[in-house]
């Protein structure tokens, strides 16, 4: 009964806003959807989601990866990418050989999504469904990530969505420190470029590696700032596949920054 209730009061929400945000309209099984316990995407919302036109971001991954020269680490073991644009920021991560990862990778996940988006998504790093497609989040947690951009009013096109390190870790172990270290570069480059007014960071890992803190439990739901940016630390969609009652606490991390970007938002009694 308490799902029930839960879920009604948002859908209460959206219908006395809706004349407020006549340019926004969430269909009732979107946020359905993503309070499901299972991970498949149902018809209506795979349609919809397949129905999305694919931005030259996500053809990229198709295109061979323009002739440039590999990077090389500085004395402090960091790669120059300072003057580089997202297209040669994306050419070069494609040919990056610094870390141990690269030695078992299939291809390298960059990143993708609306080069101008105001919400950026951060998770840890690919999985093995993402390295064999070149893709972030594209397996069962991708598709609990896909209802949670739906639900917010947005779709996956209009969004960045990037990871910590852009190669497999073996067995989809945590990055090591390392690792993170050498890839990181990569990452806060695609920050500064995108420039979006939100991050949203997908677990434990993102946490650390961005913000040098430790506690998701404590922390998410909690507003924090990277380089003048709007930070929201969640839970990872892969541990809500295994906890899904923790979705009402990332519904309402979600929330925030829906509130923050002007969207349709559930208000505090």
């Amino acid at each position: 009964m308490a799902e029930k209730c839960f879920f009604d009061e948002i859908i209460e929400c959206l219908d006395t806003q809706k004349d407020k945000h006549k340019t926004i309209f969430v269909q009732h099984e979107t946020i359905r959807e993503f309070f499901a316990e299972k991970a498949a995407v149902s018809k209506p919302v795979q349609e919809k989601l397949s129905s999305q036109p694919i931005p030259e971001q996500r053809k990229m991954s198709a295109v061979p990866a323009p002739s440039i020269k590999p990077p090389t680490a500085s004395p402090a073991g960091k790669i120059a990418v300072e003057n580089l644009s997202l297209n040669e920021l994306r050419a070069v991560a494609l040919n990056c050989h610094l870390c141990k990862l690269h030695s078992k990778r299939n291809t390298v996940v960059f990143g993708e999504g609306n080069p101008q988006a105001e919400l950026m998504f951060i998770g840890e790093g690919p999985g093995m469904e993402e390295d064999m497609q070149g893709r972030p989040f594209v397996g069962a947690a991708g598709q609990l990530l896909d209802k949670m951009i739906i639900a917010m009013q947005y779709t996956r096109e209009e969004v960045y969505i990037a990871n910590i390190v852009k190669c497999r870790p073996p067995n989809n172990r945590n990055p090591e420190e390392d690792e993170a270290a050498q890839c990181l570069p990569y990452l806060k480059r695609q920050i500064e470029l995108v420039s979006p007014k939100v991050i949203v960071l997908l677990g434990a890992i993102p946490l650390l590696r961005l913000l040098g803190k430790t506690g998701i439990m404590k922390l998410r739901g909690q507003w924090d700032e990277y380089n003048g940016i709007k930070v929201m630390p969640t839970f990872h969609p892969a541990f809500l596949l295994r906890s899904p009652e923790a979705k009402k606490d990332v519904w309402r991390d979600l929330q925030q920054v829906m509130k923050f970007l002007g969207k349709v938002y559930k208000k505090d009694n």
